[in-house]
């Protein structure tokens, strides 16, 4: 009889500490496509996942290597991934085609869109655009956004030709003059002048009045409906990973690093200088990171509609939702350099 309630004892503490191990629930499964390979401004999704942040929330997350803004908005918007970064204005494109879109929360609250080229190669300004190549993929935001560049900057929207280049390969690319002007981020920005020099000429597509808003995190409208809490809590874990790095980007680098091989580090952390510029307006420093001005938003989307016309128009306020943010966290603007 004793050996009978051992055994029974046994088998009870047996079964309390196999359930005390196994998880309450698992995860949500969710993935992530980003916008392009993984760099500075990925690190804080990085961050929050080596930190159990996602996992806590009850969020299983994969981060998938993106191909561009137009590959991660469409697939987005065909229910192929819950969650993207993509810029703004291309996705407000691939909505009006019929993605199934929603931006939840502005990282780039300034277009970080801008062309690069060499002055020994005939290019002094936008002017000198018109039959010169560019090099960017298919998926670049810049090449979707093209003519409504073109027709701000007074150049016909074929007075240019383009070059399929990697989004690695740009600055092997403009060297080599395989092509004549690259396009890529602002953040970006620091590598190309220590590559280059004097040499190098540039220009933000602010600088010729558009400024639509930049790369944000996006959600499939119909996951949105289904899902509203798993979504609002991937959002604060998000928006709380960008306020900890704009703090400290040390461990949010080192994390990014760790699970993404060949990024050198000084060049990151050059990166996250003029990302932090990026992320910072009026409205992310006093309303909350990440938040999406519905102003700005209609202008956005008149941009969209005058120069590349919608396949479908829609209404605007359903392409974006600032009711998932946490609106105690702001952007730091004492943390951007001047």
């Amino acid at each position: 009889m004793k050996r009978l309630q051992a055994a029974g004892s046994a088998l009870v503490l047996t079964l309390m500490l196999g359930a005390a191990a196994a998880p309450a629930h698992a995860g949500e499964a969710v993935n992530l496509i980003l916008n392009w390979t993984p760099t500075a401004d990925h690190a804080p999704y990085y961050y929050a996942k080596a930190q159990g942040w996602y996992e806590k929330a009850g969020i299983d997350l994969t981060i998938e290597t993106g191909k561009g803004s137009g590959v991660s908005a469409a697939k987005v918007g065909s229910g192929g991934s819950p969650f993207g970064v993509a810029d703004l204005a291309t996705m407000l494109v691939a909505k009006s085609k019929g993605a199934d879109t929603v931006a939840v929360m502005s990282v780039y609250a300034n277009t970080g869109q801008t062309f690069y080229w060499l002055k020994s190669y005939g290019v002094n300004g936008v002017k000198d655009f018109a039959g010169h190549k560019i090099g960017n993929p298919p998926g670049d935001a810049s090449r979707v956004m093209w003519p409504a560049f073109a027709k701000a900057a007074g150049l016909a929207p074929d007075a240019v030709g383009f070059v399929n280049v990697g989004p690695t390969a740009k600055i092997a690319a403009l060297k080599s003059h395989t092509v004549d002007i690259i396009s890529d981020f602002y953040n970006e920005h620091d590598l190309k002048v220590i590559e280059f020099g004097p040499d190098l000429g540039y220009v933000n597509w602010k600088d010729i009045g558009l400024n639509p808003y930049g790369n944000s995190l996006i959600v499939n409208g119909a996951y949105l409906q289904k899902n509203p809490k798993v979504v609002e809590e991937f959002v604060r874990v998000t928006q709380k990973a960008f306020a900890a790095c704009v703090a400290d980007v040390a461990p949010c680098l080192k994390a990014l690093l760790d699970q993404v091989s060949g990024l050198d580090q000084a060049n990151q952390e050059r990166q996250w200088e003029r990302i932090k510029f990026l992320m910072t307006d009026e409205f992310t420093t006093t309303k909350s990171l990440g938040w999406i001005d519905g102003e700005r938003m209609k202008k956005d989307y008149e941009l969209v509609q005058t120069y590349l016309g919608m396949e479908k128009p829609f209404d605007v306020t359903t392409a974006f939702t600032t009711k998932m943010l946490d609106t105690s966290i702001k952007m730091d603007a004492s943390k951007v350099k001047k």
